[in-house]
């Protein structure tokens, strides 16, 4: 299969496959070797570079790799989605359910975007705002395995507090985020302070979009995130620019440059309705003081 379409996909599919083989301290050469594949052409898929492999091949490498039966499918899955400019994933077609593509795209950025009309983001939910989403998303599951998603997820928020290169954090909350009440007025109260406290950290801006401000781009807009993984040597971007886009039911991963140019614009009318980060701090301590009077 040549992709020549979406890199995204070939990024994460490269990214995997040499996580995987790195844990387990085999060259590119052993691997090629052991899956009967030219060590050119895993080279390049590590690299994500557009490369004829044909699905075989690519189970064949996944197998020598160790993949489990769900991962060797998210990654023909990825090969796959790599022939759309921007694609659309819908939730357990060709990828597994339970394979998350956003966390391993999200790991790789430098910066982070984000505007939320009416959550709090996940890197910066406490243990019990995202405990009650989780409980209300996945209701047939047990609590151990609830508890399991809240560890998953608190330890995807230590790329924003990490001293080493932590990532970039811009948001963007709409005043309804922090008044939808989520878990009840302590645990509202406890996620608000945490905002206030953590928007104080050079890496991270916290905004809020107050409901004086109306509708500043005139159509309704859902939450989004601009994902960017930083700059070569040269100063050129390592890889381009993501907005992802996600639903009740999958995700869009936009890449055309008339796509990020239109969410840059939202973007900017969004910042400019906003309070600036102290008076959106204000703003935050008075909620709290609601929720827990």
């Amino acid at each position: 299969m040549l992709e020549s379409g979406s890199t995204l996909p070939r990024r994460q599919l490269g990214r995997y496959l040499r996580e995987e083989r790195s844990a387990l301290g085999m060259s590119q050469e052993q691997v090629a070797r052991l899956a009967d594949v030219s060590s050119s052409v895993l080279q390049r898929l590590e690299r994500g570079i557009p490369t004829r492999l044909k699905v075989r091949d690519l189970q064949a490498i996944c197998e020598v790799l160790e993949m489990s039966g769900d991962m060797a499918t998210a990654m023909v899955g990825l090969l796959r989605q790599a022939v759309e400019k921007s694609w659309w994933h819908e939730y357990g077609s060709l990828i597994p359910a339970n394979f998350d593509v956003y966390v391993g795209l999200e790991s790789a950025a430098r910066k982070l975007t984000t505007y939320q009309p009416a959550l709090v983001p996940g890197l910066l939910q406490t243990p019990d705002y995202a405990r009650a989403l989780i409980r209300a998303v996945k209701p047939g599951e047990t609590a151990a395995e609830h508890e399991r998603r809240v560890e998953l997820r608190a330890r995807r928020q230590a790329a924003v507090t990490r001293r080493h290169q932590p990532i970039t954090l811009d948001v963007v909350l709409h005043e309804s985020a922090l008044r939808c009440s989520v878990g009840g007025p302590g645990v509202m109260a406890e996620q608000l302070r945490h905002l206030a406290e953590i928007g104080k950290l050079s890496n991270v801006s916290v905004r809020v979009l107050p409901f004086s401000a109306g509708a500043p781009v005139g159509d309704p807009v859902g939450q989004f995130a601009i994902l960017e993984f930083g700059e070569d040597a040269k100063g050129e971007p390592v890889w381009p620019p993501v907005v992802y886009l996600e639903t009740f039911i999958g995700c869009m991963y936009l890449e055309k440059d008339d796509d990020l140019e239109r969410y840059d614009r939202v973007l900017e009318t969004l910042r400019q309705a906003s309070l600036d980060e102290a008076t959106s701090r204000s703003l935050l301590r008075q909620v709290t003081k609601e929720f827990s009077t």
